[in-house]
């Protein structure tokens, strides 16, 4: 049963594939809507950019000036020539109605996706946050350790009085061994004499 089921596929993607043969007519819109690929990222894309480009100046400028020419033509003053839409202006405002409920969603949509662009930004910045945090009380903790190992090294000055104090001492020494050399020397002269 399977493997006349895969038969069978392979025999429809074939057929489809194939430009000599013709298509099959007996398509429904579900066959058609599951052979065709709905890009969700494309159409949001799409309502970034339509609700980008209504938020605009320019849209606002065109939109006021196609309601201007609107009514100004449909106008019944001024010369005679063919109006579609009289005074209560029913058809401009079914206009205006069917793009509001079309815009409404398309924002929705945009704000949706720019909502969630806004949560995955601020976890970036709160894991970044955590990880200066983190480094911050690492070297806070290294500095305290280097304060402690400095506070039982020696410094310069202590360095500098104790190289002083042993001159001192090697000055002493050498004053002494020459007063012993020359004692010495003295003894031998004196011995020899």
């Amino acid at each position: 049963m399977a493997e006349r089921k895969d038969r069978q596929e392979r025999h429809d993607r074939d057929r489809v594939s194939r430009l000599d043969q013709p298509r099959d007519r007996h398509r429904t819109l579900r066959s058609t809507l599951r052979g065709r690929s709905y890009d969700s990222d494309r159409f949001g894309r799409f309502a970034e950019s339509f609700a980008r480009f209504m938020g605009t100046a320019t849209f606002l400028v065109w939109m006021t000036i196609f309601i201007v020419v609107w009514v100004i033509w449909n106008a019944s003053w001024g010369p005679e020539r063919p109006r579609w839409d009289e005074y209560p202006f029913i058809f401009l405002t079914l206009i205006l109605s069917l793009q509001a409920s079309y815009a409404a969603p398309l924002i929705l949509l945009a704000q949706n996706r720019q909502e969630a662009r806004d949560r995955v930004q601020q976890e970036h910045d709160r894991d970044a946050n955590a990880q200066s945090h983190a480094d911050m009380e690492f070297l806070t903790r290294e500095v305290a350790s280097l304060r402690l190992g400095i506070g039982e090294m020696a410094t310069r000055d202590f360095i500098r009085s104790e190289l002083r104090g042993l001159a001192e001492t090697l000055a002493e020494s050498d004053d002494d061994a020459a007063d012993h050399g020359r004692e010495d020397d003295d003894r031998r002269s004196g011995q020899s004499h």
